[in-house]
């Protein structure tokens, strides 16, 4: 299992100096790291970056973009075209950084991309930009994944690309192979998703490139220890991600503030490790076995089946 989690939640315990942050990695066991671009990288050339990895014993997964000041009325799809084409250049800054320094996943989460008001935005011409926009960033690099993070929303009251079904839509149209989807647990949650049906339906599809795994109420992105609120759910999420071999790297995105970061990972690692044995234990044959089913009771007590799993 490929474990990286949240830099932003070490950074202030840690003098807020990568090597610091890349050092506690190493001492918990992480294997792979996510860095936000351009924030994470600025004054650190890739090959550099590459090389404090490597002091660590770790690796790049790759980079998600932030979206800083200009981009705050929309990235890809801003109505001005000059902010527009900025979001998308530092998008291919982002996939040659994420290149040189040994990563293979550009994450793209357009954040700003959205509306606060009726009549505020044309969304068709919106969809089209984002449309061509993904497109001209996936042959840009075709050698990289080019992964959509969709949001339902926070900052804008709308996000543009918010659920499973309008990513679909947009992978549809982008029609290119190395384009397809991060899932954020929390962002799910909160457009009240079910988690494992977007896994299970990506992942048949082998467009799933990345897992944000987190936990929270569904109102708001809690960023919650995983397995904490919504355990069973939790559960069938990574029953499909197993399922459908995922191979890449599932990242903790979760925000402690009151908890030590290093101690919350380490929760969550042991988490995920125990739920990871409970499935095994269980079995992926016997689990399919009940949802083919379709039996709710049969359902309930495949809950109790992993509790016991977890005694024997």
């Amino acid at each position: 299992m490929k474990l990286a989690t949240r830099i932003n939640s070490f950074l202030p315990i840690y003098d807020n100096d990568l090597n610091n942050v890349f050092g506690a990695f190493n001492d918990l066991g992480l294997d792979y790291v996510d860095l936000n671009y351009p924030e994470h990288v600025e004054g650190i050339e890739a090959s550099d970056m590459n090389g404090m990895l490597a002091k660590n014993n770790l690796k790049l997964n790759g980079v998600a973009l932030r979206f800083r000041s200009e981009f705050i009325n929309g990235e890809l799809g801003n109505a001005d075209s000059k902010i527009a084409a900025d979001a998308l250049n530092l998008c291919k800054q982002a996939a040659d950084y994420c290149r040189d320094a040994g990563g293979k996943v550009v994450t793209v989460w357009l954040g700003f991309d959205g509306f606060d008001y009726s009549f505020q935005i044309n969304y068709q011409k919106v969809w089209n930009q984002i449309r061509n926009a993904f497109i001209e960033i996936a042959d840009y690099a075709p050698d990289l994944q080019i992964s959509i993070e969709y949001k339902p929303f926070q900052p804008r009251a709308y996000a543009f690309i918010d659920s499973m079904g309008v990513t679909g839509m947009m992978l549809n149209e982008i029609n290119r192979k190395n384009v397809g989807v991060t899932l954020d647990y929390c962002h799910m949650l909160m457009k009240h998703e079910n988690p494992a049906f977007a896994a299970d339906i990506f992942g048949n599809q082998g467009k799933l490139y990345g897992v944000h795994l987190n936990d929270g109420y569904g109102l708001n992105d809690d960023g919650l220890m995983i397995g904490s609120a919504t355990p069973f759910k939790t559960l069938e999420f990574l029953y499909y991600i197993k399922k459908h071999d995922f191979d890449g790297v599932i990242y903790y995105d979760t925000f402690p503030i009151i908890e030590h970061a290093s101690k919350e990972c380490e929760q969550n690692m042991k988490m995920i490790k125990l739920l990871d044995q409970m499935i095994d234990t269980v079995g992926l044959e016997h689990i399919q076995s009940i949802i083919d089913k379709n039996d709710a009771v049969a359902a309930n007590q495949l809950m109790i089946d992993f509790w016991s799993a977890t005694s024997k």
